[in-house]
């Protein structure tokens, strides 16, 4: 089962995707996901220019020894743009061991643990009214755990203060343009909209409503301390981000002041990172980025070090990571024994033209089928059909005294 070629395809539906092809001399195919927004071109010249000659002619069955040639052997290791190109060799070594095994990834792992996956989806309003009827439409739809996010207005100056999250600009600008991408952020006022709002939800769904907040890193150490205490007797399934996720040496002091549970992880690209956040029971529970954090072989080793210590795998899902990736927590999730709750998108049809899904969504749960491998079966000619890709921007957010600001 030796390694032919490898590919990559960089394109654009939605959003844009870069997907890994490896290829083998026995006619298997495997498929990963090495898409890095606003970065992508970079983790391709990677796969391309150097990843690929230390492929072609390997053994494609030698998962683990392959993981740490390119990352051990590399001695420049680590980072978002080397994780992201590993993740995307790595997803497509696991499709075609279960292809080759004609057993799905989930069976190789282990077997399921559960038949369907508890997801959650998101909701957002410009205020709270609008957010109610948000939320009522996403339970509509069978949901019963949401992640909800809002406007913020500063009723001294009637500032209006916009979460963005995924939001992005795709377009070619010129230097001076990438100032019209910032906006601004106060804290101050978003953190007092966050209370109440919460208790607002809280007063119209009540208590079993599942609810997540993706703080984003924007409070500063001691709001959040203030936060996640006032949201104690909300109950929420867990805050996310509460502080700046590259400086995690406060979550022992919001741990030590609140009960309020914890969630962190979508920025980590190793396990180094989250080693001792997981051992010293800082957190509850581990959202890595299966794309950004290397793929599955170590997404598996993380879910394991996590079973250890009591924490709960939530695996980042956003839309800006393409169905392959999808497919591969849907099969983690299936099999651990330490699963907690699984971001869902809902894919645009044009996405759904190139990626035919192994998995289904019904009334708050998707079920991954037993399509060998990964399970995605991706249309080639549906693919050279998608528009160029092209360049995105993520937001840019300033403070009030006009400081880049995490967004």
């Amino acid at each position: 089962m030796k390694i032919i070629n490898v590919e990559t395809y960089l394109f654009r539906s939605s959003r844009n995707y870069l997907l890994v092809k490896i290829e083998t001399d026995d006619g298997i195919v495997g498929w990963g996901d090495a898409t890095l927004n606003g970065r992508e071109m970079v983790v391709q010249i990677l796969v391309d220019n150097y990843l690929k000659d230390l492929l072609v002619g390997t053994d494609a069955s030698k998962i683990n020894e392959i993981w740490q040639m390119i990352y051990v052997g590399t001695y420049w290791r680590g980072g978002p743009i080397m994780m992201t190109a590993l993740a995307g060799v790595d997803m497509a070594l696991w499709d075609i061991k279960g292809k080759y095994a004609e057993m799905p990834l989930v069976d190789l792992i282990g077997g399921r643990f559960r038949e369907k996956v508890e997801v959650y989806s998101h909701v957002h309003g410009r205020n709270a009214d609008e957010l109610v009827e948000s939320v009522k439409r996403k339970k509509a739809e069978g949901f019963q755990n949401l992640r909800y996010s809002f406007d913020s207005r500063d009723h001294h100056s009637d500032m209006i203060f916009t979460q963005p999250h995924q939001d992005i600009v795709q377009g070619h600008f010129e230097k001076s343009s990438i100032e019209s991408l910032a906006d601004f952020w106060d804290s101050r006022v978003y953190a007092q909209d966050l209370i109440r709002i919460t208790d607002r939800l809280r007063k119209e769904f009540g208590m079993t409503l599942g609810l997540i907040h993706d703080v984003h890193g924007r409070l500063s150490l001691s709001a959040a301390k203030e936060v996640c205490r006032e949201l104690e007797k909300m109950h929420l399934m867990f805050i996310e981000d509460p502080i700046d996720s590259k400086k995690t040496n406060g979550l022992e002091e919001i741990r030590n002041t609140s009960t309020t549970p914890i969630g962190i992880g979508e920025l980590f690209n190793s396990i180094d990172e989250c080693r001792a956040l997981i051992s010293k029971h800082h957190i509850d529970y581990l959202r890595i980025d299966i794309s950004h954090f290397g793929g599955i072989t170590p997404s598996l080793r993380a879910a394991a070090l996590s079973d250890v210590f009591d924490v709960k795998m939530a695996f980042h899902g956003p839309s800006d990571i393409s169905p392959v990736a999808h497919a591969a927590c849907y099969h983690i999730d299936s099999s651990i024994s330490n699963f907690g709750i699984q971001e869902y998108v809902d894919f645009e049809q044009e996405v759904k033209d190139v990626f035919k899904m192994p998995y289904t969504y019904d009334n708050g749960f998707v079920t991954i089928n037993n399509t060998p491998g990964l399970g995605v079966e991706i249309d080639e000619n549906q693919l050279m059909e998608c528009d160029e890709y092209m360049k995105s921007y993520l937001p840019i957010l300033r403070d009030m005294m006009s400081a880049i600001h995490n967004w």
